[in-house]
């Protein structure tokens, strides 16, 4: 047996799948085949402007002319961590690394620090979804560049699934597939939003905030204590807390003051979105209309038990591996 046919047969159980469309959608430029070797990886820059982006790619094996395409798939970060979040090494805990797991599953790898965040330019702007929308359309343009690939799926965590949401809606030629984890849409009945709007104000007469390891580790314990290892959220807290004790408010703004900001009639790709069983932002009833309005019938909302709002450092984070693996490696319909 396989350890994707072990996974199957033992992680499928669990999954609260709340509901999977019928009709699946098109071919897929890029097929992706399960790798073996050295990871390689590489840096990149965007420009939005004069702003400077940072990029970071990691596949099986350095590009080679010739060689067949492997399908994207860009992760995009959320408001308070940068993309550090899903490349994390932590020694002796076992595999902590997004871009490693899917690289080795045959994709080719990338994320991006955006504005005002870890690598990426400082400027006076408060780095909203509208900007994040931006980032992700300079960082497309280098990945056509290097890849020859004009459409990627997309993996975004939190703020960072309204930032991937909102590009599909103003470029959808550029979407293949879109996995929205820790989403929410309206932010209707969650307990974390309203206790974020009590500094409403703030957030709307500063750009940035403070951020400390408090409030680092605090992503993994306000929803559900040991849903995530503490030792995992130090190491994050390490990684993070290099660039400094200031992050942005704009996706914080966005996130009480403006949802939706993410309108499913206008997200035309095929979505799975996908829920912590204990995230404190992201209601199932919110999630639902959501689901619901979307219109492509390609379409998946899976529940993954044992965990909380961040599911890329989860503790049952192979549960989020297995479900956004099968859907980015759908096969193409038969009958249309």
């Amino acid at each position: 047996m396989t350890h994707s046919d072990h996974s199957r047969r033992t992680i499928v159980k669990g999954l609260g799948v709340a509901a999977a469309g019928g009709m699946l959608g098109g071919a897929q430029a890029a097929t992706a085949v399960p790798a073996e070797g050295e990871i390689w990886s590489s840096e990149y820059w965007a420009k939005k402007g004069d702003i400077p982006l940072w990029m970071f790619r990691k596949r099986i094996g350095a590009p080679k002319p010739g060689e067949a395409a492997r399908p994207v798939v860009f992760f995009v970060h959320g408001s308070s961590v940068t993309s550090r979040v899903f490349d994390l090494t932590v020694p002796g805990k076992g595999e902590y690394s997004l871009l490693n797991t899917f690289a080795r599953y045959g994709f080719d790898c990338w994320t991006m620090d955006h504005e005002n965040y870890g690598k990426s330019g400082r400027t006076s702007g408060n780095a909203d979804i509208a900007s994040g929308v931006e980032d992700l359309k300079a960082a497309v343009e280098v990945i056509a560049r290097e890849t020859g690939q004009t459409k990627c799926h997309f993996v975004g965590e939190s703020s960072g699934a309204l930032r991937a949401g909102a590009y599909a809606m103003a470029a959808p030629e550029r979407i293949d597939r879109l996995v929205f984890a820790a989403f929410t849409y309206k932010g209707e009945g969650s307990p974390t939003l309203a206790k974020r709007a009590e500094q409403l104000a703030y957030y709307r007469s500063h750009n940035m905030r403070k951020r400390d390891r408090d409030m680092i580790r605090s992503i993994a314990t306000r929803d559900k204590p040991g849903t995530s290892d503490p030792a995992v959220v130090e190491v994050l807290a390490d990684v993070e807390m290099q660039f400094g004790d200031q992050i942005p408010t704009g996706t914080y703004l966005d996130m009480t003051a403006n949802l939706p900001v993410v309108h499913p009639e206008k997200v035309l790709a095929p979505v799975l979105l996908v829920r912590g069983e204990y995230d404190g932002i992201a209601t199932v009833p919110d999630l639902e209309e959501f689901y619901n309005k979307l219109p492509n019938g390609d379409r998946q909302f899976v529940i993954l038990p044992g965990t909380a709002h961040s599911v890329a450092l989860a503790t049952n984070r192979e549960l989020f591996w297995h479900v956004t693996r099968a859907f980015l490696t759908m096969p193409t319909p038969i009958v249309t």
